[in-house]
């Protein structure tokens, strides 16, 4: 592994241009106007693995997007790892927001990125991270230092919760077959202080919509004697929190995993500096469950937020209307060990239960997704931690995260792996916001740190 540094020198500017080039493909899974583009993006990722050296690649049909699936087998004794990532993207709105156009990337220096960042979706999630693995394992077989199997499993649904892999997971067990599954799609507290996520929260993601009045009212001459489900959604939502911020649905935190004092403090290690936090954030105070540290509220508990409302008139000027519908999408933020179908029906009984006679609700349930921990005493825990050290030269901090891959979960359950989470970027990269980027020094960086893996995973599974 000792010329990985040189093999990423003589081929930096192609890995940039190849990773621009799929910044390029507007892969919205959320949107079917943008279907042939995701499929183009599958394509692209097929002829990327082919490139890179794998002896079998395939685009793999699933009732929703394609799966592709990439293997190298260099000794079927040996261990095996599959990567796993996702080539579809967030909806880039709100377009205004954005600095220079979404899917035209655009390289620019910033304060925590010197060396240079890639601004476009995708750049950081998940497209730059996953890409990272690729020309990982390209410079592993090209210098034919790649010490045992690897397979890739890169979908096209992860942004709209995977809704066509659990069926491919169990259909291809045989295909997928592997002794660990590495996945880079979270982060790492400072480029200068290299973390391990062992752990993500779980999700319940829920649309409602609250009916009054069969028609639009004039708000003059129906004002104040009907239902107006805008203020009446306002009100149900506002109802969900206490005065404590606590989540207000009877059983939510029946579940819950309370972490001991003594693993609080261990989370406290990490270095976090509450007054930077809010500066990057341009905000008066930090908000949330009272009793908990910032860290906490983002990790270990539960949450409940409001991810879009609407409803009435939002145009140019003023139209006096009592709305007939109002709408709002809602997600849930899970721990061990809550069960997204439990919460997602606790909510919706709550919340049909405090609508007003006056109105009629109804409950949309979304995608959803366990939580998972992964134990710091696995070995391909320890091998990632190996892999950081040497090429970072400090120990990772482990870190629980508090997004959602919603299928990490069911990996381990059909796969019967763990599940390691080596990611690279930031938490100001601005994913699922305008102007995603992702550093070059921390993309370059990944691809150095990523053969170490296979290397301490391949010592130590052997000496098993």
């Amino acid at each position: 592994m000792k010329n990985v540094k040189e093999y990423i020198e003589a081929n930096k500017d192609r890995f940039l241009n190849e990773l621009i080039d799929l910044l390029k493909i507007p892969s919205i899974s959320a949107d079917t106007a943008f279907s042939q583009d995701v499929i183009d993006a599958a394509r692209a990722v097929e002829k990327a693995l082919k490139e890179a050296g794998c002896d079998t690649t395939e685009i793999c049909e699933t009732d929703g997007y394609p799966v592709v699936f990439g293997e190298k087998i260099v000794d079927p004794k040996l261990p095996t790892v599959l990567v796993y990532g996702h080539y579809d993207v967030q909806p880039p709105d709100p377009m205004n927001l954005w600095d220079s156009p979404p899917f035209e990337p655009v390289i620019k220096k910033t304060d925590l990125h010197p060396d240079g960042a890639i601004f476009a979706r995708g750049a950081c999630d998940d497209k730059g991270q996953f890409y990272m693995h690729v020309k990982a394992v390209e410079y592993m077989i090209k210098e034919d230092v790649l010490p045992c199997n690897v397979k890739f499993m890169i979908e096209g649904e992860e942004e709209v919760g995977s809704d066509s892999l659990e069926a491919f997971l169990d259909k291809n067990r045989d295909k997928l077959k592997n002794d660990v599954i590495l996945i880079s799609d979270t982060g790492m507290i400072a480029n200068d202080v290299p973390s391990i996520t062992t752990g993500l929260r779980g999700l319940s993601y829920v649309e409602v919509e609250v009916t009054g009045p069969n028609r639009d009212l004039h708000s003059g001459i129906y004002g104040g004697a009907v239902p107006n489900p805008i203020n009446i959604l306002s009100k149900m939502i506002a109802s969900l929190h206490d005065e404590n911020n606590r989540i207000t649905i009877p059983g939510f935190y029946d579940k819950v995993e309370e972490l001991s004092p003594e693993d609080r403090a261990l989370m406290a290690e990490a270095p976090f500096n509450v007054e930077d936090y809010k500066k990057a954030l341009d905000i008066g105070d930090v908000y949330g469950e009272k009793g908990y540290t910032t860290p906490e509220r983002y990790s270990i508990r539960p949450t409940l937020d409001v991810n879009g409302i609407w409803g009435g008139y939002t145009g140019e000027g003023a139209k006096t209307v009592i709305a007939s519908k109002a709408f709002a999408k809602i997600s849930m933020r899970l721990v061990p060990d809550q069960d997204p179908d439990e919460i997602t029906q606790l909510f919706m009984d709550h919340f049909m239960a405090i609508a007003p006679k006056g109105v009629k609700v109804k409950v949309k349930p979304h995608h959803g997704g366990l939580p998972y921990v992964t134990p710091i005493d696995n070995i391909g825990y320890q091998a990632a931690a190996k892999a950081y050290e040497t090429t970072f030269g400090k120990t990772a901090i482990p870190e629980r995260g508090g997004g959602s891959i919603p299928i990490v979960a069911l990996f381990e359950q059909i796969l019967d792996s763990k599940i390691i989470l080596m990611g690279f970027g930031l938490d100001s990269d601005a994913i699922h916001s305008p102007n995603e980027h992702f550093g070059i020094w921390n993309y370059l960086k990944g691809i150095e740190t990523i053969p170490y893996f296979y290397k301490y995973y391949t010592e130590l599974a052997t000496q098993q």
